[in-house]
């Protein structure tokens, strides 16, 4: 169940899903948030340097990582303006954070960016819950889909 909470987060990853497409990256954004929902960190997309591992999810993961326990990953939530890939998902298990939700899946975007003709992800886009099946996940959330498909639509015909 998405609560008001979690959709105020999930309103700051598309904002920054917008500010990495401003910054000439892909339109990813994620927010990390403790156990009694307080952003920790955040972060968006920052492939465009050649690092195609820089997705803020796998960034947050690693920040995670670094600095929080183990038990306040475990009760943390990852909010992301789009479904993790299988290398992010991977990530969040391997660090042993909670709960993930997101506004569009994987195969939105996939079949979103097939019907426009752009190239196919490298990795297959596999829901989170085959690579990471220990974790709780949300999403998609209809009232965030409209924005995210017309930011990735410019997203495809501006570059």
């Amino acid at each position: 169940m998405v609560t008001e909470t979690d959709m105020a987060h999930l309103r700051r990853c598309v904002e920054l899903a917008h500010e990495a497409f401003e910054a000439g990256e892909e339109p990813f954004g994620s927010v990390l948030a403790t156990a009694d929902g307080t952003k920790v960190a955040e972060d968006h997309n920052r492939t465009s340097g050649g690092d195609e591992t820089r997705h803020p999810e796998f960034d947050l993961a690693r920040w995670a990582a670094n600095n929080l326990t183990p038990e306040q990953r475990a009760g943390a939530t990852v909010y992301t303006s789009g479904e993790h890939c299988p290398m992010c998902s991977a990530a969040h298990a391997w660090v042993g954070l909670g709960r993930i939700v997101y506004a569009v899946s994987a195969a939105q975007l996939t079949e979103w960016r097939d019907g426009w003709g752009a190239p196919s992800a490298p990795v297959r886009p596999l829901p989170i819950q085959e690579v990471a099946p220990g974790v709780t996940v949300e999403g998609p959330v209809a009232a965030l889909e409209a924005p995210m498909k017309a930011l990735h639509h410019r997203t495809i015909t501006s570059r």
